[in-house]
């Protein structure tokens, strides 16, 4: 008996293996992402150079690289007001990109990978909407990467997540790129970097605050949602 195997099923397959097998390559070689060999390697484009970089953290985002080692370097080489753009858009392009893939490609794939987190986030997106996602993108609840896929299985519309993931991320993406800016700063001898620097650490502290500001805000009723915690 011979099976019959439409050329869309292959494809998404060969699709699937491609990005798993890339995820896998990034998350082996992740400790050698360099700031400075992306600076070098962007240098080379002109004024091309911040088009790239978007396409390059969005890919990155795709595949589980570190957001916040981008984000460092946006800072680092575009400045502190265009890296947090470039940054911003870069991160939405590749958590939208996620999204997709789960959505409509590989959502057995990241049902396995995301475990009972998936269902937390789902009865989360039932209860409050866009609100979760912005619960989520604003208090480190879930990991980052892993949660662009997950809400592809949940039942947020696309635009939602798009305009809540830009706006919720804004002040992540700020902290991380001035602290990057104020790190090439201090490297040439720039005095005024340290306040750069105490300023990005201060945002980065609040941001860690978050879940308790909302839970008391909120009596606990998005943490419980997302976290599972009674």
């Amino acid at each position: 008996m011979i099976i019959m195997v439409s050329k869309s099923v292959l494809g998404r397959f060969a699709l699937i293996v491609l990005v798993a097998g890339a995820i896998a390559l990034v998350t082996i070689n992740r400790d050698n992402l360099d700031p400075v060999i992306l600076d070098e390697f962007l240098s080379g484009f002109g004024i091309w150079a911040p088009l790239i970089y978007i396409v390059i953290y969005a890919i990155g985002t795709v595949l589980f690289a570190p957001g916040s080692l981008f984000s460092v370097a946006g800072g680092a080489i575009f400045g502190p007001v265009l890296g947090t753009f470039l940054n911003l858009v870069g991160a939405t392009i590749g958590a939208s990109g996620a999204f997709l893939i789960a959505r409509y490609l590989a959502g057995d794939w990241v049902a396995k990978k995301t475990g009972g987190r998936l269902k937390r986030m789902i009865e989360g997106v039932e209860n409050e909407g866009w609100r979760f996602v912005a619960f989520v993108r604003l208090v480190p609840v879930f990991p980052f990467n892993l949660s662009n896929y997950a809400f592809g299985l949940t039942r947020i519309g696309l635009v939602p997540y798009i305009i809540t993931s830009f706006i919720t991320m804004s002040p992540g993406a700020l902290a991380y790129t001035w602290l990057g800016y104020a790190g090439r700063e201090a490297l040439d001898g720039n005095g005024s970097a340290i306040r750069y620097g105490l300023l990005s650490l201060g945002l980065l502290a609040a941001i860690a605050f978050l879940p308790r500001i909302i839970k008391r805000m909120r009596g606990g009723g998005i943490s419980n949602s997302g976290t599972g915690k009674n």
